[in-house]
């Protein structure tokens, strides 16, 4: 009896499941990274939603108009993706609740990375790091609403290499 066929070796299994991997990935669809809630799209060319919680240096909300840090950096990226700032002052307890319900696009306030919020709401990167007055370094981030990657990676490339004054 005769057998057709041949023997798969082992860097041909590797290429068929590659392929294969490669195959599934592009029915996914591939808008990766992607935002479900289209932050980044809505924002750009659009208006950018920023609630500012009182944080000096990093943030000052003195009148309608906030200023800082942060509120310069936030205007700076605003101009980038050609998007109008909507500002929104209160405490950051009640901002980073409107934040993780959709209301709000971004959180600033010299929050740190040990925000209580971290698992209620997306952090980017830390792009500054202080000292505390316990000696301690804390870094810098800025919330966003979690799962809106793609808006994540907008900012974190615009954060990087950014230097503030503190």
């Amino acid at each position: 009896m005769r057998v057709y066929g041949e023997i798969v070796n082992g860097s041909q299994k590797t290429l068929i499941l590659a392929l294969a991997m490669l195959l599934l990935l592009s029915a996914c669809g591939g808008n990766y990274p992607a935002d479900p809630y289209g932050t980044l799209q809505r924002a750009t060319g659009g208006s950018l939603r920023v609630g500012v919680a009182q944080n000096e240096p990093f943030t000052s909300v003195v009148g309608s108009r906030p200023s800082g840090l942060e509120v310069d950096l936030i205007r700076e990226y605003a101009e980038r993706i050609g998007a109008e700032v909507q500002w929104e002052t209160d405490g950051e307890d009640d901002l980073m609740e409107e934040l993780s319900h959709g209301e709000l696009d971004v959180v600033i306030g010299g929050i740190t990375e040990h925000t209580p919020w971290k698992t209620e709401v997306g952090l980017t990167n830390p792009y500054a790091t202080t000292t505390n007055a316990g000696g301690e370094q804390e870094k810098h981030v800025l919330a966003i609403r979690k799962g809106e990657n793609a808006f994540l990676m907008d900012l974190e490339r615009f954060l990087e290499g950014k230097e503030l004054p503190i």
